[in-house]
């Protein structure tokens, strides 16, 4: 099989995976009808917890974040090690075919083909990328993400935050490689959030309550 081909099936794969949307068929599968018509009409974990099934949630979390995770954690095993040059970078073709996994199955989730293009933000999906591709940076991701919370309560900024960071920790402790994929995710996470963008400068987002109602 040529590389290319290698390449546009791991592409492909991890596309089709992100793309399954989970919120929605839980919530239906339980008789919550349709996701996309309440709250912000989204089909993450955080509207899905608006129908007041936790369980629903945090399942959609773990299946969301398993999706990109799981495209590029077998297009690491599946493709074989090989040495190559990538953007004028030494890597080898499994790890590259991994990123590419991982990162289709990211724009899977948030342009889902099943769903006319209209999915989530990506948030879990990355996470679960992350952890697949390199654990150490998905570690300092997910410290980032919790840190910007508990100071700011901003759930939105705590993610654009942690995106931006991430490539940033990959250029400073993985391959140059990583980097250059993880600073595509992030200018992705940043556009999914311009609306969030806009009412964080306006004051107007809303902040997360760690209170118990």
């Amino acid at each position: 099989m040529s590389i290319s081909l290698t390449f546009i099936i791991c592409a492909l794969g991890g596309y089709l995976l992100g793309s399954i949307p989970f919120g929605l068929v839980l919530t239906k599968m339980c008789g919550l009808g349709d996701i996309r018509k309440i709250g912000s009409g989204n089909i993450g974990a955080t509207n899905v917890l608006r129908t007041g099934r936790k369980d629903l949630a945090l399942l959609t979390v773990i299946l969301d974040a398993s999706k990109a995770g799981l495209a590029a954690f077998l297009a690491e095993k599946l493709v074989t090690t090989h040495d190559m040059v990538v953007f004028g970078l030494f890597t080898q073709m499994n790890i590259v075919a991994s990123l590419v996994a991982g990162t289709c199955g990211v724009l899977g989730h948030n342009f889902p083909i099943w769903l006319k293009f209209k999915g989530g933000k990506g948030v879990a999906s990355t996470f679960g990328f992350l952890v697949a591709t390199s654990p150490q940076i998905a570690l300092l991701a997910l410290v980032t993400w919790l840190t910007v919370a508990i100071i700011s309560r901003y759930s939105s900024l705590s993610a654009i935050t942690a995106a931006i960071l991430t490539p940033i920790y990959a250029f400073f402790l993985t391959e140059p490689i990583y980097s250059i994929f993880y600073t595509g995710i992030a200018l992705l996470v940043l556009y999914r959030h311009h609306a969030n963008i806009a009412r964080l400068i306006k004051g107007e987002e809303s902040k997360i309550s760690f209170k118990k109602k």
